[in-house]
């Protein structure tokens, strides 16, 4: 399969987009990927935390996780992420649909080997779930470093899918007597909970305060 096939949608093409910052944007909110690869001729699909940092995917794990050190040989892979952001609700099942943005990406992994460049992209992974968090925590230990494997995957190849539309009832069915329209979700963000074994006295920190007053997610 030529790249242009499996980057070009055979299912409502007309949702395709190839605005690389919507893809950004997309990629910037999630929080979860799936890795898709083949280990001896079976497929492996795996979840994973992900965060964008300029050009590339960053992905990290423990150093004895079998399928990073696949994804860490190189080996041919793709990253799905989706987000769910709602339903369509038709005037039918068949019409109904959801709110979501989707991409797939494809290409290979590379390690992150030296401690510095390890560090900085173990921040960015941080910062991309809890901004701020960097300058409240202790630096990784040379030993924390070494048991963490930080893979990158460029951002080259991609597809890229967005429904955020209307129904596209039938005029028959908009004539009729069913409700039509959409209903917008998100993912709130409730107050946080101190750890039991916290020591007194200790207050929550600003990065934890902001994202409670960002209310949802993203």
């Amino acid at each position: 399969m030529s790249p242009v096939d499996r980057t070009s949608l055979t299912r409502l093409p007309h949702l395709a987009s190839t605005d690389r910052a919507e893809l950004d944007r997309l990629l910037d909110d999630a929080v979860v990927g799936h890795f898709a690869f083949a280990v001896e001729e079976r497929p492996v699909a795996m979840p994973t935390a992900i965060a964008r940092d300029g050009d590339r995917i960053l992905a990290h794990g423990s150093t004895g996780s079998g399928w990073m050190r696949v994804l860490a040989r190189g080996v041919p892979a793709s990253l799905a992420v989706t987000t769910f952001e709602g339903l369509v609700v038709a005037r039918s099942a068949f019409e109904s649909s959801m709110l979501y943005r989707s991409a797939v990406l494809f290409g290979s992994c590379e390690t992150v080997k030296t401690p510095g460049d390890k560090e900085r992209a173990l921040d960015v992974l941080t910062e991309a779930f809890l901004p701020g968090r960097v300058a409240e925590i202790r630096r990784p230990t040379a030993r924390e470093l070494a048991a963490t494997l930080v893979l990158s995957f460029p951002i080259v190849e991609w597809s890229l899918k967005i429904s955020m539309g209307w129904p596209d009832d039938p005029e028959d069915d908009v004539a009729g007597p069913s409700w039509a329209g959409l209903v917008p979700m998100s993912t709130t963000v409730d107050a946080a909970r101190a750890s039991p074994d916290l020591s007194p006295g200790i207050p929550v920190p600003a990065s934890v305060l902001g994202l409670i007053g960002r209310g949802s997610w993203p």
